[in-house]
């Protein structure tokens, strides 16, 4: 079993100074910890995997493809691989989980 704790994932993301920390990766999916604080700007482009973000904390906008929804703790939305997307407006420093499958290059 692998079992983890978001403040500890936040704990050491932030001592990597880093934007994102993968912390699982499996045959099939990997698993991250994405964090954008209020006013920043998402600099990722498309990725050539299926992603499926969780709002841990936070509130924003996102823009996938030509859709744009808000977002906010307790949303999951859904990135088609090769999509380009993007975290806008970011009004509350957010914190997202990330799954991709398959795993993150």
């Amino acid at each position: 079993m692998k079992a983890f704790r978001l403040d500890e994932l936040e704990a050491e993301r932030a001592a990597n100074e880093g934007a994102y920390l993968q912390f699982l990766r499996e045959r099939n999916m990997s698993v991250g910890l994405y964090a954008l604080d209020a006013g920043s700007h998402d600099r990722q482009k498309p990725h050539p995997q299926d992603e499926v973000y969780f709002v841990v904390s936070g509130r924003a906008s996102i823009t996938i493809g030509l859709e744009t929804t808000e977002v906010a703790r307790g949303s999951v939305v859904y990135v088609p691989a090769g999509v380009a997307h993007k975290f806008h407006h970011i009004s509350e420093d957010l914190r997202v989980l990330v799954v991709f499958s398959p795993p993150e290059a």
